[in-house]
């Protein structure tokens, strides 16, 4: 299994290592994140950033998008989904699974003074309805290739009210039938690999919270063990005691490997490797994970 990390907050380059810096390519970072990950002779992206940069890197980094066969949305939000056209124009037959809540419909609330307003923050309006014939909606768990899943959030772990309270508390909503309501993320899955360590489980902003996802990929594979997580926590605008708790119960999960960045933010992956240590590390453009 490797995983290369087509776009990041974090900039990085090509060959950084190599002694030759002519071999060198600087790759470009937004606030986003795409992965592809290769897995048992199949190549699959999980999300496209929030524009086409995404590609780009692809291209510095000698990867082949039309040779992608499958794609995964975590969510709906625009800084994961927006660089979808430019994945399509790239590759002409790769299914592009999203949950079947994931429409264009979030939005982030404001409040100054005592007006409120709702900034749109989904999909860009019109790629669903123009690309209809390469995305499938999910609703269910589903293996989409062998050993490759795709997890909904479980009300068994934490309920649509639970999920919805996080959703409060980051001013995320959606609007359905011309009214606004807290996002409780039916939008939002998990991307899971069945590997020889163990699981390996991806959430780029783990909405619902990274704990609650690790026990829910746990009550969808019963006795398996989950080896490593990566994707973005959510955590940037969190207070440093709530970021250690959260470190600590993420600890007690016993996941071997955390790779984090994104919405995370760098303070918050400061104290994440301060109470994990080497299990944690910091993801960046460019970076190639192998297991």
């Amino acid at each position: 299994m490797k995983i290369q990390i087509l776009i990041d907050n974090i900039a990085g380059c090509t060959n950084c290592n190599t002694n030759n810096s002519k071999d060198s390519k600087k790759l470009r970072a937004e606030w986003g994140l795409s992965a592809l990950i290769e897995f048992n002779g199949k190549n699959v992206i999980l999300d496209t950033g929030s524009s086409g940069k995404f590609a780009k890197n692809a291209k510095a980094m000698g990867i082949d998008l039309s040779k992608i066969d499958v794609g995964v949305l975590s969510h709906a939000h625009f800084d994961h989904a927006n660089g979808m056209q430019s994945f399509f124009k790239a590759n002409d037959h790769a299914p592009f699974y999203l949950r079947k809540a994931a429409i264009e419909n979030c939005y982030h609330t404001h409040k100054i003074f005592c007006i409120t307003y709702q900034e749109y923050i989904g999909i860009q309006r019109g790629t669903l309805k123009r690309y209809a014939d390469r995305i499938r909606f999910a609703e269910g768990d589903e293996e989409i290739l062998p050993g490759v899943f795709i997890v909904g959030h479980k009300d068994c772990v934490l309920n649509a009210e639970g999920r919805a309270a996080i959703g409060l508390r980051a001013h995320f909503a959606v609007k359905e039938n011309g009214k606004f309501r807290t996002d409780s993320f039916d939008h939002e899955q998990s991307l899971v690999f069945d590997t020889p360590k163990g699981l390996f489980v991806m959430n780029s902003c783990s909405h619902g919270g990274a704990d609650n996802i690790v026990k829910e990929i746990e009550a969808t594979f019963p006795g398996k063990k989950i080896f490593a997580l990566l994707g973005g926590f959510h955590l940037f605008r969190t207070p440093d005691k709530d970021v250690r708790k959260f470190a600590e119960r993420l600890r007690d999960l016993d996941v071997q490997k955390i790779y984090t960045g994104h919405c995370t933010g760098d303070h918050a992956y400061e104290i994440l490797h301060e109470v994990l240590g080497d299990r944690a590390e910091q993801l960046h453009t460019g970076m190639v994970i192998e297991v």
